[in-house]
């Protein structure tokens, strides 16, 4: 079982792990074409100018700049999935699960980072900020991501099942070779945006505690605050649709 995840625009400082490394991160034989981003990013971050720096971050105040200077080769990290720090982390409250929970999120879960491209939620990241969808020296992060880590992500998926908890910006770092399980959330019959965040963040809290392992085992849990409306699967989509209780 595969559980895709988007990250969060919030993140931890600090870290307590060595610093960033061709073994940090999901997919090592690829860490030079990562390496082709990252120089990119920290380039644009050695050169200071502010108006260059404010688009990449997302930023408005030049004191917050500071925090994201440090150099990787040297900047600490930690696990992804507890540096990323966003409503849908919240809701998942992996610091709260027991270990073995950890485990399972730490090794089922892909977490496609607008800088690192997909990682698993339990590779060491250094502290960062790029905003979503930012290009980086006219590079797209997106398509260079799914451009040279298409092919090593299918081969890793391979016939193994996928429920897709992303944000649909997120597809383009990445579409599956067959149709994922995805979610949609209805408040009052209308789909949510914001709070479809907090409820994918609750979906894959359950996912762990339930140690699932096929999308049958999945549509068997019934999911606090939830109520499933409808299965819809064709060719082309597989999808539940739930209202928010």
């Amino acid at each position: 079982m595969i559980i895709l995840f988007a990250p969060s625009e919030g993140k931890r400082s600090g870290g307590d792990t060595a610093s960033l490394s061709r073994t940090s991160l999901l997919f090592p034989e690829l860490y030079e074409k990562r390496r082709e981003v990252i120089a990119k990013y920290e380039a644009v971050i050695h050169a200071g100018n502010y108006d260059a720096l404010k688009e990449l971050f997302g930023l408005k105040d030049e004191k917050e700049f500071e925090r994201y200077k440090i150099p990787f080769e040297t900047a600490p990290t930690m696990k992804a999935i507890e540096r990323y720090d966003g409503v849908a982390y919240d809701y998942l409250g992996y610091p709260q699960l027991e270990q073995a929970q950890q485990a399972y999120i730490d090794r089922n879960v892909i977490v496609f980072s607008n800088l690192f491209g997909p990682i698993r939620a339990g590779d060491c990241i250094p502290d960062y900020k790029l905003k979503q969808g930012s290009t980086i020296d006219s590079m797209a992060p997106e398509k260079f991501y799914k451009k040279y880590f298409t092919d090593s992500l299918n081969e890793l998926i391979n016939t193994q099942e996928v429920i897709d908890l992303r944000a649909g910006f997120y597809d383009k770092f990445y579409t599956c070779s067959t149709p994922p399980l995805t979610l949609k959330f209805l408040k009052e019959g209308k789909v949510v945006s914001h709070w479809a965040k907090a409820y994918r963040g609750v979906v894959l809290n359950s996912i762990a505690k339930n140690g699932i392992e096929s999308v049958s085992d999945f549509k068997n849990v019934k999911i606090e605050g939830l109520s499933l409306i409808e299965t819809v699967q064709t060719d082309k989509k597989h999808e539940i649709i739930y209202a928010i209780d």
